[in-house]
């Protein structure tokens, strides 16, 4: 099957499950349903896309499949900027406080975070990538354990505000939210489309690309903000879904098994659209909201983590 092929027949099972979606169970009260319903689809779409989309990026500059933004301590952040403000002027405040207001400063926080992070790495010659991912672990466990700190200092009952953002939810997402993120996501898209062609020659390595031409170190950086800004965008519109990068982007690999990257970030981005509506329908339907959309796709992702990890010792 050629890679068109496999592309239509992603987009096919996509708008399969999106009709799904929005039509089961509907009893005829479409204008009250479809516009609800809309707003989750909409937000599912921009989330699997930016995630899909950032992880095949930040993969190819790292040239490590097993790894995924989440690694530099962004999703450690955001939940650090919850629990600083519940700790400061309280669970009541943090659920009046306006969610335009909230949604700005957690991705203006984070990419603030991965500017000063990549400005400080490669402010000096020599320094690689791997610099980067050293520095991002620490990062991420220490804001980690900041806020497990606090949340065991704060009251038990304005903890249980802090425990709704631990978990990515697309129920009460502001439709200002969805405009706001959509607008940022085809910003991105749109500077991406200047590097785009550097990305299959990214993956052949850095010598490689060095020796072919390609100004790495400046295309690295810009492609760092690229990731930078699509996690921020996600994370702060539904929460953290850690290993949701990690599961479609190598089903799009294994799926499509092609090294051009327009291909791979379509397919990943239509992978991922359909994990996640098909892991929201699981939760609706089956689990009747019992659980979160976030422990489904994490204990997959998990088990296709330990999946590649013995795949990748047994290449060894």
């Amino acid at each position: 099957m050629s890679h068109n092929a496999k592309l239509w027949t992603l987009a096919g099972i996509a708008v399969l499950l999106a009709v799904v979606f929005m039509t089961i169970d509907a009893g005829g009260q479409w204008d009250y349903i479809l516009p609800r319903r809309g707003k989750k689809l909409i937000a599912i779409l921009l989330t699997g896309t930016a995630i899909a989309f950032s992880t095949v990026v930040f993969q190819t500059i790292t040239n490590n499949r097993i790894l995924t933004p989440s690694i530099i301590g962004l999703d450690s952040l955001y939940m650090l900027l919850q629990t600083v403000i519940v700790f400061l002027i309280g669970g009541t405040a943090l659920t009046m406080m306006s969610k335009n207001l909230r949604f700005v400063m957690a991705v203006g926080l984070m990419v603030v975070f991965a500017m000063l992070l990549y400005r400080m790495l490669f402010r000096k010659e020599g320094r690689n990538i791997y610099h980067l991912l050293l520095i991002g672990i620490i990062f991420g466990t220490f804001f980690s354990s900041v806020t497990s700190f606090l949340q065991k200092l704060i009251d038990p009952n304005e903890f249980l505000v802090i425990q709704d953002k631990m978990f990515a939810s697309f129920n009460n997402v502001h439709s200002d939210l969805l405009l706001i993120s959509l607008a940022g996501v085809l910003l991105v898209a749109l500077y991406f489309t200047r590097f785009a062609k550097y990305l299959d020659v990214l993956a052949l390595g850095r010598d490689h690309a060095v020796n072919l031409g390609v100004g790495y170190e400046y295309v690295v950086k810009r492609m760092l903000v690229v990731v930078a800004v699509l996690i921020s965008i996600s994370t702060a519109l539904v929460g953290p879904i850690t290993f949701l990068g990690l599961l479609v982007a190598n089903v799009a690999y294994q799926f499509l098994n092609t090294y051009r990257h327009k291909t791979l970030i379509l397919g990943a981005s239509l992978i991922g659209f359909i994990a996640l509506v098909g892991g929201q329908l699981i939760v609706e339907r089956v689990f009747t909201f019992t659980t979160s959309l976030s422990v489904i796709i994490n204990f997959a992702g998990g088990v296709y983590f330990i999946y590649l990890l013995l795949k990748e010792n047994k290449s060894w």
